[in-house]
């Protein structure tokens, strides 16, 4: 391993330690935010959410200005029905496992059966995709909308414009709510990290990962790779058989050298798996030891069956809507909506529906007493 590589891994590894710590403490879950939303009208979770999305894109500009990154970002590709698709199926799956990619991995961190259950279900929900894959393609191909990857390269109209007037108009409705009080919420717990706080450092973090790796938050092929690690192990002709496994992905070259570097979804320690592997293993061991130092971490042993088979159905439905979109609510909230990908804009205007039918059925099903 060179240098550089064993840096870039390093740094990822000490970004995910501080991203699970803080997403911890705060609870900052994603799938609760829009969950919350249309279970009990609340929008608290979306400002912080909102604040997050904002400072990440004054970060990445003046990133970009200063020459530390390329944008658009690596592995985003022009816009296809299916990512407005997959946003639907991700927001349903998300809200019945109680956890999105990375929430899973923070609660994970901290005992939680149904994080478990749902991570088991991303991993199977992907295996189950790559089977499907080669029928998928020319469907994504045919309902491609246009060759642009962002709003800028649409409109023509510079990058810098869109970060400054969305940097207006939500820091206009930032300061509103912050001067009544609305990005502050009371809560007697002990060690809890203020959302709007969370918010800011995960910024600095989704920053400071694209300054070191060349991309942002991102974790959802791993669980592509480590389907094909059971399988090559189990049955390595079929892996051989499946064109996802053997695909490049992405070629890139990290900023601070180390010459080019490549990855797939196959089972090979590649690029994917220096980018990803790293900040998963640091949110978990980052949870873990936030909920240590708060005396609270336990494996959660009493837990509904129907909570538990939500979060495992969920978990496959996000690896589907992941691989169809591609990439997770991370991904496109924290680093494609920042840069107006196109792809994240129809992933969010899918992610709506998707939430709102998982809270339709975690009334009607999780938390139901009536038998099935």
């Amino acid at each position: 391993m060179s240098v550089p590589v064993l840096y870039v891994a390093l740094s990822l590894l000490a970004i995910g330690l501080v991203a699970g710590f803080v997403l911890h403490r705060s609870d900052f879950c994603l799938a609760g935010a829009f969950r919350d939303l249309f279970l009990f009208r609340s929008t608290f979770m979306l400002r912080p959410l909102l604040l997050l999305v904002v400072l990440a894109a004054v970060l990445f500009e003046v990133e970009r200005q200063a020459g530390l990154i390329d944008l658009p970002f690596p592995l985003f590709g022009p816009p296809t029905l299916f990512s407005l698709l997959g946003g639907g199926l991700f927001g349903l799956g998300m809200v019945l496992s109680g956890g999105c990619v990375i929430g899973v991995l923070y609660k994970l961190g901290s005992g939680s059966r149904p994080a478990l259950l749902a991570l088991a279900g991303l991993v199977l929900g992907s295996g189950l995709y790559a089977e499907l894959h080669q029928s998928v393609v020319p469907l994504l191909r045919s309902s491609t909308l246009t060759a642009a990857i962002t709003l800028p390269q649409l409109t023509g109209i510079s990058a810098s414009w869109w970060v400054a007037l969305f940097a207006l108009f939500g820091g206009l409705w930032l300061w509103r709510w912050q001067s009544l009080g609305r990005l502050q919420r009371l809560s007697p717990v002990a060690g809890y990290l203020q959302p709007w706080k969370a918010a800011v450092l995960l910024a600095l973090l989704g920053a400071a990962s694209a300054a070191v790796s060349g991309v942002p938050f991102g974790v959802t092929t791993s669980y592509l790779k480590w389907m094909a690690g059971v399988e090559v192990v189990l049955a390595p002709a079929h892996v051989a058989s499946l064109p996802i496994y053997g695909t490049e992905l992405v070629q890139m070259t990290l900023p601070f050298g180390g010459g080019l570097l490549s990855g797939g979804a196959g089972p090979a320690l590649d690029a994917v798996a220096l980018m990803q592997y790293p900040l998963i293993g640091g949110i978990v061991l980052g949870a873990a030891l936030s909920s240590f130092f708060l005396g609270e971490w336990c494996w959660h042993g009493r837990v509904p069956s129907r909570q538990l088979a939500a979060a495992f159905a969920g978990g496959i439905l996000m690896a589907f809507g992941a691989r169809l979109t591609p990439g997770c609510n991370v991904w496109h909230l924290w680093g494609g909506l920042p840069v107006f990908a196109l792809q994240s804009l129809l992933f969010i205007a899918g992610l709506l529906p998707g939430a709102w039918l998982g809270s339709r059925l975690i009334v009607r099903i999780v938390l139901s007493k009536e038998p099935l």
